[in-house]
This record gives structure tokens, C-alpha cells and sequence, in this order.
């Protein structure tokens, strides 16, 4: 993967300094609040391995995103092409992030977003990029607004794979931005 530089991160493949971050933003509870898991150490490690070989292959995916000015990997943001919901034809593009909590609020993820989404629909040539989120995570949904991106009610779902021992974490949100919806935002903007 060729980095993406934006004002403030660079979005890269992950390297071996990554790994403690990674296994922090994936065992903290403030970060995973809304999933039924927590990986372990040798998990994450496995994650971040399928992750980093996973954009090797394909030049994309769940990128690592390192401050510009100090080098520090604050967590990822990226697109992925969704291929564990059944209802979505294959090869749909879907947007997501995770960042430690250090950095909430402070524009990253709305900031690179922007930029995986111009990757998608200008490198990738997608018509559509997606996203989606526990029902009750409006941090998560607040991005996808800020982002451009539009609630799809009728698309809503109950994720699969999550337990029916945590029945709070079923119900998703469906969220998407149409490479019609993006071209005009960004005409408007200039």
C-alpha cells in the first residue's frame, strides 16, 4: 500500500511497532464497548498479521494511522471489501475505524475517512462505500454523518455474528454514501 497523507496522519500498513497499540485499542473496554469480545495478546497480534497481509494483497483495508508530526499510531482507519454479511452482493466497500481513546474527539477519524473515501471512489472506482454500527454507538454513527454519509433504515440489521448472549450489541445501523452523493458534496465545498 502506497501511504495516504492527510493534513495531520499518514494511512499506512501496519509494522511490528504497531502491535501494543493494536493490542490496546482491541482489549480496552471504552474502545470495544460495542463488541462481544476482547482479543488477547496473540490474538491481536493474529488480527493485526491478516490485517497488514490483507492490504499487501490488495493495497487497501483497515490502515494504520500514524500522527504526521510525531510518528505515533493512534489506531486505524480504512476500507474493506464486507464479506461476512450475507445480505451485501460481494466486494462491497465498507468504511471503519478504531482509535485509542487518547485521541477521541479530536478530528482523525472524520479527517482520514475523507481521504479512504476519495481512495474508494476515485482510485477504487466504487459507486457506493458503506458503514455500520451497534444501533446505541453514536460516536460511531456522529462520523458517518460528519463524513457525508446517510442513515439507510430499511438496510438496518441484526449482525449475524454477534451472540445472542449479548442481544443490546444485534441491532446495527446502516449508514452509506453514493459516489453521486460524494462528487456533489465535494462540488458544493469548492
Amino acid at each position: 500500500m502506497k501511504p495516504i497523507r492527510t493534513t495531520r496522519l499518514i494511512l499506512r500498513n501496519w509494522e511490528h511497532r504497531d502491535r501494543e497499540l493494536f493490542f490496546r485499542i482491541n482489549s480496552d473496554e471504552r474502545v470495544m464497548e460495542f463488541f462481544p469480545f476482547r482479543r488477547t495478546r496473540a490474538e491481536a497480534d493474529a488480527k493485526m498479521g491478516e490485517m497488514r497481509d490483507n492490504i499487501e494483497r490488495k493495497g487497501f483495508g483497515f490502515a494504520a494511522a500514524e500522527i504526521v508530526g510525531t510518528r505515533e499510531c493512534i489506531g486505524f482507519v480504512g476500507v474493506t471489501e464486507t464479506d461476512h454479511l450475507p445480505f451485501l452482493p460481494a466486494g462491497t466497500l465498507e468504511i471503519g475505524w478504531r482509535l485509542a481513546p487518547e485521541f477521541w474527539g479530536q478530528g482523525y477519524v472524520s479527517e482520514a475517512a475523507r481521504a479512504w473515501l476519495a481512495f474508494g471512489f476515485e482510485t477504487l472506482g466504487r459507486d457506493e462505500i458503506v458503514s455500520f454500527a451497534v444501533r446505541d454507538n453514536r460516536r460511531s454513527t456522529a462520523v458517518m454523518e460528519r463524513i457525508g454519509m446517510t442513515a439507510d433504515p430499511s438496510r438496518d440489521f441484526d449482525h449475524p455474528a454477534v451472540p445472542e448472549s449479548h442481544p443490546h450489541l444485534r441491532p446495527h445501523v446502516f449508514y452509506r454514501l453514493s459516489r453521486r452523493d460524494w462528487e456533489e458534496s465535494k462540488r458544493a465545498a469548492n
